[in-house]
């Protein structure tokens, strides 16, 4: 499915009906779209939904202030202009889910798979991506403060016009990771950047990092 820029561009869009109470443990959704609107007060409630499961719906103007969706599986799922915030998605499974305009705060996304996913204008404060796979993943035009990429699995993961300020990879797996384009914030897991592609500029910035990392000296005459 070609990444959708708007709700309405979803494929699906026509057929969504709003949700109106509250999300469930192991809950089953289909074709739902839950926004402020339908959620009402519950909004900003705290959410305790683990093993949930959500095809072709949206989410969308919404705040999940702490709680849990742990091990929830995501396939075919717009979210946009919503903020998670100390929220637990660990060992959750996205998969064709696009988040536009959304917050990430504090959020534990560890263990979790995440495959053909984009995060497009998002801000991601904090948010712990460690032992995630993520493959054919875009970050588009993003700012990522203190991600924690720690023995992830990366494979096609790209950040265009993203901002990362310290970022954690260590351990971690690049495999046709392209970061070119993005303003890079490094502070650990040099080593795994192999496999990584950058632009001239980049390397330029990273050069003083790297060459501290090798141990290396560089001294004028």
């Amino acid at each position: 499915m070609k990444t959708p820029r708007s709700l309405a561009d979803l494929s699906f869009y026509d057929s969504l009906s709003p949700l109106t109470e509250s999300i469930e443990i192991d809950g089953d959704y289909d074709g739902v779209i839950i926004s402020d609107r339908s959620l009402g007060d519950l909004m900003v409630a705290e959410v305790a939904a683990s093993g949930t499961r959500f095809i072709e719906s949206a989410i969308t103007g919404v705040t999940f202030n702490g709680g849990t969706l742990r091990k929830c599986r995501m396939s075919d799922v717009w979210l946009g202009d919503t903020r998670f915030v100390a929220i637990d998605l660990a060992e959750s499974v996205l998969v064709d889910t696009w988040l536009n305009g959304c917050v990430l705060a504090g959020v534990q996304a560890f263990s979790g798979l995440m495959r053909r996913m984009s995060f497009r204008n998002c801000k991601l404060d904090s948010v712990n991506f460690r032992d995630c796979r993520l493959t054919d993943v875009t970050f588009e035009d993003c700012v990522l403060r203190d991600p924690d990429f720690s023995g992830a699995k990366l494979t096609r993961v790209r950040f265009p016009g993203c901002t990362l300020t310290g970022a954690s990879f260590t351990n971690a797996n690049c495999s046709s990771v392209d970061l070119r384009g993005a303003s890079l914030g490094i502070t650990a897991g040099f080593d795994a950047l192999r496999g990584a592609t950058i632009d001239s500029l980049q390397l330029m910035a990273l050069a003083p990092l790297l060459a501290s990392h090798l141990g290396i000296t560089v001294a004028d005459a």
